[in-house]
């Protein structure tokens, strides 16, 4: 006869503590990789963005990322004041800061290839080829379905534009049938 579990090994076995503990050990891998660098998960992805859409606004990069507004511009600004970014002000809407890599900030994320590739390779080192495909394929559906629940719905739709089809146009954050957009 199989004994019951205690309330904490039940705890333990929750999808959203696994979840959260994945996301722990995640970070702690990009940053064990990275570590010299002094760079955290996200402003690469921040740095990452900003290489294949230079231009955007502080809004548009949160939106790409899943991020909220006051993080994003925490972070942007801990990335200027390192030389990473800069922000240039548009043209057309004096209002509005588009951000940019500066030549510091491509050197870093040249720099920080090898590392974020050795990094995710850990992470999904622990299951077989077949597992890795089907471990993706699984977050990727549960966010796919839950991610306009969120208070910062990632906006995958902006994520497939060109880059020169992103200034002005608003696009609603992803979400599945029959759920509304916060």
């Amino acid at each position: 006869m199989a004994s019951a579990k205690s309330p904490i090994e039940e705890l333990h076995q929750r999808p959203g503590f696994l979840i959260r503990r994945a996301q722990q050990i995640a970070v702690a891998l990009f940053l064990e990789e990275t570590g010299p660098l002094g760079i955290t998960n996200t402003q690469y992805g921040i740095l990452l963005v900003l290489k294949n859409r230079p231009g955007l606004d502080q809004i548009s990069v949160a939106k790409l990322l899943g991020l909220d507004r006051s993080t994003t511009g925490m972070v942007l600004g801990k990335l200027e004041n390192a030389g990473l970014v800069e922000r240039q002000i548009e043209k057309q809407d004096r209002r509005r800061h588009n951000l940019a890599l500066t030549a510091a900030g491509a050197h870093m994320l040249e720099q920080l290839a090898e590392p974020a590739r050795r990094a995710q390779t850990r992470v999904l080192s622990a299951f077989s080829p077949e597992e890795r495909i089907a471990f993706v394929g699984l977050l990727d559906k549960f966010v796919g379905k839950f991610n306009g629940s969120t208070r910062v719905p990632l906006d995958a739709q902006r994520a497939k534009r060109t880059p020169n089809r992103t200034r002005g146009t608003r696009v609603k954050p992803m979400q599945s049938k029959g759920q509304s957009v916060k």
